[in-house]
């Protein structure tokens, strides 16, 4: 078998963790934070987990990670 690919865009964006979920920031957090919630914004700066059902396509995207 040939090795595998990684998808250079999927791993800049998602990581695996120890347990083998899929890790992934948050959106909305670059620009024009002025008119955004301090309260808002601070729940953005946490990572969470992919939803369980786009967990195996990214997972092949990223088979090295």
């Amino acid at each position: 078998m040939p090795k595998l690919k990684t998808h250079k865009g999927a791993s800049k964006r998602f990581k695996k963790t120890a347990g083998g979920k899929v890790k992934r920031g948050h959106s909305h957090l670059r620009h024009i934070l002025t008119s955004k919630d301090t309260k808002r914004k601070r729940k953005l700066r946490h990572a969470s987990a992919v939803d369980p059902a786009d967990a195996p396509k990214i997972k092949r995207m990223i088979p090295y990670q």
